[in-house]
């Protein structure tokens, strides 16, 4: 037994003083009515109606538990409409993951329009470059730059991502720009990255290429090795957004180029696609409305 669903069976009863009026209301057959009225009683061990041939009546204790099922229906009432609204209405509390330099450069501007648009959202933006569990660490949603493990979240693609070589055009100069992929093993190399493997990975005559370097400076900071790859420290292989102020601005050069793997996918993922808040939703329409966050040209 529904037990909401039999107390709403319950107060049309009492309201329209019938079993057939109480079953037009609701939709249902007069004997359904009657078997939840049944079992509401059975499950209470009192007798809320008193039944008679021509009349319908509420008991002593009928008409006390009345006022305390129209109490709790109207609650159950406006919890529904409260939940109902912050699924079509952005409101509450949005946390969201990104890498940190992206996150920095690329999703912060979008929070802090979305907080501009939807005045009755609260943002929290986390920045942090490992991969966290959503649901554990109470993040509605996340940046993630790279394949997807396979897993119960939800992804979108809103963009793609090249990695990319790069180094000094002073360095290009007095060292020679490698003109395939095997060139870098006569080169100063910086290794940047989280992982402890110095493979560099190319694509080359249409099979993957993996080779070792031996990198002179190592970093797990995308700015540092930016920033010796400039002073003339050597190659460095990095995501194309970390090094697009440099390249802009001509102090590193791409190289080669027509041997890079297929970009990377940039996702948005959260844990659930079924009844998403308005928030997230929102969010993900921003970010598409607003950013460019193709990176795979």
């Amino acid at each position: 037994m529904d037990r909401i669903d039999a107390m709403q069976a319950f107060v049309a009863v009492a309201d329209l003083r019938g079993f057939a009026p109480a079953a037009r209301k609701l939709g249902q057959s007069p004997s359904n009515v009657t078997r939840l009225i049944a079992a509401l009683e059975d499950r209470l061990g009192a007798r809320l109606l008193q039944r008679t041939t021509r009349q319908v009546a509420l008991t002593d204790v009928g008409a006390r538990y009345l006022e305390r099922a129209r109490r709790i229906l109207a609650d159950v009432e406006e919890a529904e409409g409260a939940a109902e609204g912050e699924r079509t209405r952005p409101s509450g509390r949005l946390v969201v993951s990104a890498p940190v330099g992206f996150g920095r450069l690329h999703v912060s501007p979008v929070m802090s329009a979305y907080l501009m648009r939807y005045g009755e959202v609260a943002g929290e933006l986390r920045l942090s470059d490992r991969v966290i569990n959503l649901v554990e660490d109470g993040v509605d949603l996340a940046v993630r730059i790279g394949h997807l493990p396979d897993s119960t979240l939800v992804a979108r693609q809103v963009g793609e991502m090249r990695r990319i070589v790069v180094a000094s055009p002073d360095y290009l100069k007095s060292r020679g720009e490698p003109k395939r992929p095997a060139a870098i093993e006569s080169h100063e190399t910086i290794q940047f990255g989280a992982t402890a493997s110095t493979e560099w990975q190319f694509v080359e005559d249409g099979r993957e290429v993996r080779l070792a370097a031996t990198p002179r400076f190592t970093t797990n900071s995308a700015d540092a090795a930016i920033q010796y790859a400039e002073q003339g420290g050597g190659l460095t292989r990095v995501l194309a957004y970390q090094a697009a102020d440099a390249i802009e601005r001509g102090r590193l050069k791409i190289v080669l180029q027509k041997f890079e793997q297929p970009p990377l996918p940039i996702h948005l993922v959260y844990p659930t696609s079924r009844l998403l808040s308005a928030k997230v939703r929102t969010f993900i329409d921003l970010v598409v409305e607003i950013s460019d966050w193709h990176f795979g040209t």
